[in-house]
């Protein structure tokens, strides 16, 4: 906003100056402090005063001072124990601790809380040891079962017999993971539930290639179970797969 500069030298600006010229009321600000005064205004407080007490109290929390030695060390062990506190683990008791070190096989651990080196030099895995499988071959069962059909899967079930007869055989498979061997179901086998109904399937109709249809039907229908059962164990014991054919 323009103004005019009159009577001399006294300066006035734009807030004036009080009558009578210099001394000490010459150029005065509007909030009334002295141009070039180091007092601070009436009844605020001083901003600089304030962030250097505020400085000084956080450097008072940090031993050393911030960006001290003493307090990178006191960081650093904090952040180790946080690392080494990572390895505490608890395994279920339905289930078998799995360790690895580096990705390689080491130990089994038992149901408990218990600890392994922090990642990623020792990681686990805990596989459902007790947890019994159930695999339906020819037939699907629940919702399935409400298909036309009745829930019949001809492509598992029609098997051709050492006679050249067709049989319908219809079976369940009941499995679960080898308690002594959870570390093999874990990394042996890529799909193990793909991997035993292939195998229940194959060892079934080797079984019923044997056999003619009418022993089948009749007296070797209860030598069929315990044969499937003992093949398809021998070749998940093969492929070291870790399952036990219930």
């Amino acid at each position: 906003m323009p103004w005019n500069n009159q009577g001399g030298g006294n300066g006035g600006g734009p807030w004036g100056s009080p009558p009578g010229g210099g001394g000490n009321g010459g150029g005065n600000n509007p909030w009334g402090r002295p141009p070039g005064g180091g007092g601070q205004p009436p009844g605020g407080p001083d901003l600089e005063d304030l962030l250097r007490k505020g400085q000084e109290r956080f450097k008072n929390l940090t031993p050393g001072g911030l960006g001290g030695g003493k307090g990178i060390l006191l960081g650093l062990v904090a952040l180790g124990l946080l690392w080494g506190l990572s390895g505490i683990y608890r395994v279920q008791p339905d289930e078998q601790g799995v360790v690895l070190r580096f990705g390689q096989y080491v130990r089994t651990e038992q149901p408990g809380l218990r600890y392994h080196l922090p990642s990623p030099i020792e990681t686990v895995e805990t596989p459902k040891v007790t947890r019994v499988n159930r695999l339906e071959i020819g037939y699907r069962s629940g919702a399935d079962s409400r298909r036309p059909g009745g829930g019949d899967v001809l492509d598992e079930s029609l098997m051709l017999t050492g006679d050249e007869n067709i049989a319908d055989v219809k079976f369940r498979v009941v499995w679960k993971i080898d308690e002594t061997k959870p570390e093999a179901y874990a990394f042996n086998v890529s799909n193990p539930p793909a991997t035993v109904k292939a195998v229940a399937e194959s060892a079934m109709r080797e079984i019923v290639g044997r056999s003619q249809i009418q022993r089948l039907l009749t007296a070797e229908r209860k030598v069929i179970e315990p044969a499937v059962q003992e093949l398809m164990q021998r070749v998940l014991d093969g492929y070291n797969a870790g399952v036990k054919v219930v």
